[in-house]
């Protein structure tokens, strides 16, 4: 068995340990908003937190979860009310939708480590979401928007 914080809410999971994190959130606990991209940590569509920090489900073994907090799209925040799901949306970002929730997992990240990000802090930050509709001008855009959103909240 497997312990872990799932969204807010303890586990225990009956599965695999080596199992990929991506697949017990999709198959076993029915979270399909991270999605599958390639497999190998390298276009960041399954991004997820885990224990606050942006790291690729493809990759992350079951096993790597125990004891910990995991946070998907789903669990970002209620409602689609975060800062940066706002400006995602304001800014017309999605073209397919596919990479969104990867992006919008990283980006949430950053602007919790550089409230205000600079153009290179947010390519730096995202250089590894793929984009295959290369959406990447409008979610710089909402990034710098999330980021005068969350400023405005906090004054």
């Amino acid at each position: 068995m497997t312990r872990l914080t799932v969204n807010g809410k303890r586990l225990e999971l009956d599965a695999d340990p080596s199992m990929p994190l991506l697949w017990v959130l999709r198959e076993e606990l029915r979270l399909t908003g991270t999605r599958f991209g390639c497999g190998m940590s390298l276009c960041g569509a399954c991004t997820i937190h885990l224990d606050g920090e942006a790291v690729r489900s493809c990759v992350t073994p079951l096993s790597a979860a125990e004891g910990r907090h995991v946070t998907t799209i789903e669990g970002l925040s209620p409602g689609v009310s975060s800062a940066v799901q706002r400006a995602w949306i304001a800014e017309e970002v999605p073209q397919c939708g596919y990479c969104q929730s990867g992006q919008i997992m990283c980006a949430a990240v950053l602007l919790r480590e550089k409230p205000q990000p600079s153009d290179a802090d947010i390519d730096d930050a995202m250089s590894g979401n793929l984009c295959r509709c290369g959406t990447y001008q409008r979610i710089r855009k909402a990034i710098h928007r999330a980021a005068k959103d969350i400023a405005g909240e906090k004054a």
